[in-house]
């Protein structure tokens, strides 16, 4: 995203609609590499990152209604390109049943410990299906079945609530932010971040397939938290330069 904003920022005078071809064409690097290792779920996420900062540089949107209808007309193609094991957690997420000790495992116990946690949940450290260790990955990927199962519903309403006040901020910061170079990078990240909260509850929740997206300042991992910090760190700064340059 940096490079792409960077990207914008050179080219704002003159912005045309070369420049996304050529931000399209540095972005499908990393996102072929990526994809080839083979780990579609971090490649997609980083393109995913770059649409954004395309986005906001100001992609006209008939341009993004074609891209989506290719995109579209290619999922067959890409069905056929894609390994065994990722056409089967397409095919779990459907009827997660259909492999129940296997690759449909996470999601059924993710599945159960939300619905067993109810309206208000069953209390600090008391959930059955995270302490009998049915839930795997219950400290990373899975935290929010953890937390769903021990605070409920209420719970889960002010977790996303947090979310939304976190994202709309930033999306705030983005929208008042004094250059294009700022105003990009604020919106992406702020997007990035709607995307790991996205993600992480639709694959916990069972809407979404099972990836390894750590739930934002709630998943165990360093470096997903360092990251995370630092990208708070920089709509920060970004909303303390435009301070300075309105005074």
């Amino acid at each position: 995203p940096l490079m792409l904003a960077w990207y914008f920022h050179k080219h704002e005078a003159v912005l045309k609609f070369r420049h996304f071809v050529g931000a399209g064409v540095l972005l499908l690097v990393p996102f072929v590499l990526i994809a080839k290792q083979p780990d579609l779920g971090t490649a997609i996420l980083v393109g995913a990152a770059g649409f954004y900062v395309i986005f906001f540089a100001g992609l006209p949107w008939g341009v993004m209604v074609g891209l989506f209808a290719g995109a579209a007309g290619a999922a067959p193609f890409v069905w056929t390109m894609l390994h065994d094991y990722q056409r089967k957690r397409i095919l779990t997420l459907i009827d997660p049943t259909t492999d129940p000790l296997g690759s449909g495992y996470h999601i059924i116990q993710s599945t159960i410990a939300i619905g067993s946690g109810g309206s208000f949940g069953k209390g600090w450290l008391a959930g059955t299906q995270t302490h009998l260790e049915f839930i795997p990955e219950r400290h990373t990927d899975f935290i929010l079945a953890v937390f769903s199962e021990e605070r409920g519903l209420l719970g889960n309403c002010i977790l996303l609530l947090l979310y939304l006040l976190l994202i709309g901020r930033g999306l705030m910061i983005a929208a008042k932010a004094s250059t294009l170079f700022a105003r990009v990078v604020a919106g992406s990240v702020t997007l990035s971040l709607f995307t790991y909260v996205f993600v992480n509850m639709g694959m916990v929740s069972g809407i979404l397939p099972v990836v390894g997206v750590p739930l934002p300042f709630m998943s165990y991992g360093g470096t997903a938290l360092v990251t995370l910090s630092v990208s708070i760190g920089i709509l920060m700064s970004i909303h303390s330069h435009r301070m300075l340059v309105r005074t």
